[in-house]
């Protein structure tokens, strides 16, 4: 799937959520919701890596609840670029993809 259509549809949910609930998405909800995931992954991680209390879950349960967070965090970082108007693609290749040896070679560089 294109990055482009994964945010398409993460942001039908996102705005059909919003709906639901009555609340705006404005640029304060974008960034905080973030860091509120982030927030969830953290505690996750803690728990899954076994520096806090688990809740009585499982591994299994405790390796899902991590995966789940990863993608929360994934999802919100695609909305709030959206929402800011950054073609995530082209921020991408200019702040990571440029190191790429590989790229590096076929535009003639180093």
């Amino acid at each position: 799937m294109h990055l482009d259509e994964l945010t398409d549809e993460v942001e039908a949910i996102s705005e059909r959520y919003a709906r639901k609930l009555g609340f705006e998405r404005d640029a304060s909800w974008f960034l905080l919701k973030l860091n509120e995931e982030v927030g969830e992954l953290n505690q996750a991680f803690l728990m899954k890596a076994g520096q806090a209390r688990t809740k009585g879950k499982s591994a299994e349960e405790l390796g899902r609840d991590f995966r789940d967070e990863v993608a929360d965090v994934v999802c919100q970082a695609l909305l709030l670029a959206r929402f800011h108007g950054i073609d995530l693609e082209a921020a991408i290749a200019d702040k990571w993809l440029v190191w790429n040896p590989e790229r590096s070679a076929q535009r003639g560089g180093a």
